[in-house]
């Protein structure tokens, strides 16, 4: 009989080391366990875990402090902004980052991101847009659509009564403070790349001293949006994004990518 031929096996996918091996509470289609895993990943690549400290927010990602292998520490209610500032400017040499849904940056908390934002803050967010309140019931957020069906408003968003929907990014993209803001999607294998590169970029801007940096995240919600997996990421796709156009919104940094 001739030997067993020799194998030379390669590792080439693993969990990153800056999320712990436990099973999330997110929703089958939800986009909150791909983007954990891209800014881990980010975090490993870069070497930041020792040094990194999240703020996650109220909502949704309540209980990111489960997921990720890092110091977390939470805030109250649209204050991840606040209490990050506190962080950065006591610890300089930290990597502070928050990890916001559209309910607490752009509703609860948008005195703080405007502040922030405008102050030059050297800290990261990530922002999660999935245009509805997902944890509290589905409710009409400040970034749902036109015409969306929520709880609150079973007829469609009513710019007479309810507004239009607000663009938090280009909103700070005005301020002098922000160096880079990029909006990129959660429903396609090409924008969860364009993705994880955006948050590496913004990681940077902290890291180099340059300014507050953002990176929007369209994020599938088929729980609220009561559409299969496949049917949210395709609405995003198709309609979200022609109210949030994906892409960079604002780079000062002089980085080639």
């Amino acid at each position: 009989m001739s030997a067993e031929p020799a194998y030379d096996y390669k590792k080439v996918f693993g969990r990153p080391q800056s999320l712990k091996d436990a099973y999330t509470h997110y929703c089958p289609g939800c986009g909150h366990s791909i983007a954990h895993r891209l800014v881990a990943e980010c975090i490993d690549e870069m070497g930041l875990r020792e040094k990194t400290i999240g703020i996650p927010p109220v909502g949704c990602a309540v209980l990111a402090y489960n997921y990720f292998n890092f110091d977390m520490i939470e805030a109250p209610h649209g204050r991840p902004l606040a209490v990050a500032t506190g962080i950065k400017r006591i610890l300089p040499d930290k990597f502070v980052f928050t990890y916001q849904g559209d309910g607490d940056l752009a509703a609860i908390g948008t005195a703080e991101t405007i502040h922030a934002a405008n102050r030059g803050e050297r800290i990261t967010t990530i922002f999660i847009n999935n245009a509805i309140y997902g944890m509290t019931g589905g409710q009409m957020a400040p970034t749902t659509l036109l015409g969306q069906e929520a709880t609150t408003t079973p007829g469609g968003r009513d710019p007479r009564y309810h507004g239009q929907p607000i663009d938090i990014s280009k909103m700070i993209a005005v301020s002098d403070g922000v160096v880079y803001v990029e909006r990129c999607a959660l429903s396609s294998i090409k924008q969860i790349r364009r993705a994880k590169q955006a948050i590496k970029k913004a990681f940077r801007c902290q890291l180099d001293d340059l300014g507050f940096a953002l990176v929007e995240l369209l994020s599938p919600c088929p729980t609220n949006w009561k559409l299969t997996p496949k049917q949210a990421c395709d609405w995003v796709n198709n309609v979200m994004v022609n109210t949030y156009p994906v892409g960079v919104i604002k780079d000062t940094t002089g980085y080639e990518d």
